[in-house]
């Protein structure tokens, strides 16, 4: 703890030191001579010097309310709708299912095979147009 000054920790004075850098940075004037010119060793050396004043403010206690008593309305709200509206309501998950699709004709997979062979026929084919 005597590194750190009059500063009761290091994470205090770590805070500190880095808003004093800030204002080192900013254009304020140091209150010590250094050979550093770095922002941060000065004000290191000033928070260790306790030239840097401070003050630890107490935290406050938040006020929580008391949890009211949650009732859920939804079968008196949906009691005062409209006949319209109400109908809305209800059938408002029929209304989005998918329409039915067309059956397609299934395709057809063409094997190495089946490739070769209506080649071979279509071959056969031209040679009879050509001579017959």
């Amino acid at each position: 703890m005597k590194n750190f000054g009059n500063v009761d920790s290091k994470y205090r004075f770590v805070i500190i030191a880095s808003k004093r850098a800030k204002e080192l940075l900013k254009g304020a004037k140091a209150r010590i001579k250094s050979r550093s010119k770095n922002p941060i060793r000065i004000a290191q050396s000033e928070v260790r010097m306790g030239l840097v004043d401070f003050e630890i403010l107490k935290s406050k206690k938040e006020e929580i309310p008391e949890q009211e008593e949650r009732v859920f309305l939804g079968e008196e709200v949906g009691g005062e709708l409209e006949g319209e509206e109400q109908e809305a309501i209800e059938t408002e998950g029929t209304e989005e299912e998918e329409p039915e699709a067309e059956e397609e004709e299934p395709l057809h997979v063409v094997l190495p095979q089946e490739l070769e062979q209506t080649e071979e026929l279509e071959k056969e084919d031209k040679e009879e147009e050509e001579g017959g």
